[in-house]
Formats: structure tokens, C-alpha cells, sequence
């Protein structure tokens, strides 16, 4: 009895490449000189070669060094966490940095480790000020604070959090 061998669409891809492969390696990597039509006028010498190997160089022009940038460091993923968290409290809370730590370090907050909750806080993108200042309006619209009060409540350790500075800008720029 004959086995009678199913070859499927992968068995006959992969017996295309296989020819493929084989017929590159055959053909040794020459290179195709197909000359046909081509006539030479004037024999090859040295000299003529030299000759024409010198009109066409150009001359060589010294290459600058290429500056490699420095590859950065990879951060790990428990950083960037951080600083995605960091960012979108930022930009909807209007944290202060020292709220943000807080936030990214409270058991009941990101739970980050303090040098990944740094990490966030050093290369998160805010305006402090404008944090300050859009903390301030909130506490001015929704709960009817004189601006002593909202800068008592900017800089209260339980409060915002914010410097001083940063909530003077906020009190300046109410309306």
C-alpha cells in the first residue's frame, strides 16, 4: 500500500521558499553581466582604466562625526504608572506637588513607592500656579470662602497643600 502524503497551503509556502533558498545558493551570488547589445570600442588598459577611474572619482569630502544621542534610560513601568496618575490628577484635580506625593503614595491613594511618586512628580507637566489658582475658583464657587480662607485652605497641610507663593498667585488672581 502507498502512503499518500496531504500537503496543505503551509507545506507548499514553505517548500516555494525552500526552492528559493536553494536556487540563491546555487547561484553563488554572482552578479548578472548580461551584455547584450553592449560593444566595448576601445580595449581595457590599465592606463585608460586609471584614466577614467580619475575623471569620474569626486574628490572625497571627510565625513563629521555623527553625535550619538544618548540612548535615555528605561524607566520602569511602575514609574510611568506613576506619572500617568500623577498627570491626570494634575490636570483634573489641580493638585499641588505636595498633594500629588501624598496622592501617589497614600495606601488609599496610588500606593506608589516614594522614589516612583518623585519620579511623577519631577517630570509631570504642570503649572502649579494655574493648579493653585483653579483650586482657589473651586473653593471660592462651590463653597463660598473669602479669599483668606481659601488661602488658609491652599496652604493647610490638610488642605491643598500648595507653597505659599503659589497660593498668593492663586488669591491675586481670583476674580
Amino acid at each position: 500500500m502507498k502512503k499518500v502524503f496531504k500537503i496543505g497551503c503551509l507545506g507548499i509556502i514553505g517548500i516555494v521558499v525552500l526552492i528559493a533558498i536553494l536556487a540563491a545558493l546555487a547561484g553563488g551570488g554572482e552578479e548578472s553581466t548580461d551584455t547584450e547589445g553592449t560593444t566595448e570600442t576601445t580595449p581595457a588598459t590599465e592606463e585608460n582604466s586609471a584614466e577614467e577611474a580619475a575623471e569620474t572619482e569626486e574628490p572625497e569630502e571627510p565625513e563629521e562625526p555623527v553625535e550619538e544621542e544618548p540612548a535615555e534610560p528605561e524607566v520602569p513601568t511602575e514609574f510611568e504608572s506613576a506619572l500617568n496618575q500623577a498627570q491626570s490628577y494634575s490636570d483634573t484635580m489641580h493638585m499641588s506637588k505636595a498633594g500629588l506625593f501624598e496622592q501617589l503614595t497614600s495606601e488609599y491613594g496610588g500606593q506608589f513607592p516614594e522614589d516612583a511618586a518623585q519620579y511623577a512628580i519631577d517630570h509631570v507637566d504642570a503649572d502649579w500656579k494655574a493648579n493653585a489658582l483653579e483650586s482657589a475658583k473651586t473653593y471660592q464657587d462651590s463653597m463660598s470662602m473669602s479669599k483668606e480662607a481659601i488661602r488658609d485652605q491652599l496652604t493647610s497641610d490638610y488642605g491643598g497643600q500648595f507653597t505659599q507663593e503659589e497660593a498668593d498667585y492663586a488669591i491675586e488672581n481670583l476674580e
